[in-house]
């Protein structure tokens, strides 16, 4: 059980370096000439996405490797 808790907190690591990865090719698209007011909207949306993401990366990386 030891060894499936570890694995599931390095999958943990991945999921969120996964997470990051994306949120930084998205909050690098956002184009800020057109209107900065929903440039920074959709920032906001991206960083609530990312910060649910983040926190639900543990129980998804346990269930896939059944270390409850």
């Amino acid at each position: 059980n030891y060894f499936k808790g570890l694995c599931a907190l390095a999958f943990q690591g991945f999921f969120m370096m996964v997470c990051v990865a994306i949120y930084a090719v998205l909050v690098a698209g956002v184009a800020v000439s057109d209107n900065l007011h929903t440039a920074l909207w959709s920032v906001a949306a991206y960083t609530v996405i990312l910060c649910f993401s983040l926190f639900k990366t543990g129980s998804l990386s346990k269930s896939i490797w059944n270390a409850h």
